[in-house]
């Protein structure tokens, strides 16, 4: 169900944590946060706080905030959005032999970087993620932090979109 900006900006905090606390997964402080800047002339806007909000944030909530996401191609319980995302490119089909695969790079990646792997599979296909996996799995734990990130707020504008209308 989509809400309009003008109702969002009228929200009591509550309202507004409850309506968007689910944007950055499992992590509905971004929103409480958010809130004190209202009210917003656009998604764009308000979007923008919410990464500024990660960003001003101590690196210990920004590792959290990466830990709260799920494996990719995992049976784990996770978030609404995060299911139909990945429902989206297909990862709730995976084969056998396709869900062994990401398992084994989850977990690679798990050991190396201390967080899960984090893509917006909505821009991917299951090939062009096993392939961000594999690249992925090359870099420096500075670079993985800042991408994860980066990937994050994708998300969360892909979210934002589908329930705020301008």
């Amino acid at each position: 169900m989509m809400i309009s900006l003008t109702e969002l900006n009228q929200m009591s905090q509550d309202e507004f944590v409850k309506t968007l606390g689910a944007v950055f997964e499992d992590t509905p402080a971004i929103a409480y946060h958010a809130w004190y800047e209202r009210p917003f002339k656009n998604v764009a806007q308000l979007h923008q706080t919410m990464v500024d909000v990660v960003r001003t944030a101590s690196q210990d909530a920004q590792i959290e905030l990466i830990q709260a996401h799920p494996d990719l191609g995992s049976k784990a319980k996770m978030a609404m959005a995060s299911v139909q995302e990945q429902a989206g490119a297909g990862l709730d089909r995976l084969t056998p032999e396709e869900y062994d695969r990401f398992l084994s790079l989850n977990q690679a990646y798990k050991n190396k970087f201390d967080f899960p792997f984090i893509i917006a599979v909505k821009n991917h296909t299951k090939d062009s993620i096993l392939a961000a996996f594999e690249q992925r799995l090359q870099d420096s734990i500075e670079t993985e932090r800042n991408q994860a990130l980066a990937e994050i707020f994708q998300i969360a504008k892909f979210r934002l979109d589908a329930i705020v209308s301008q």
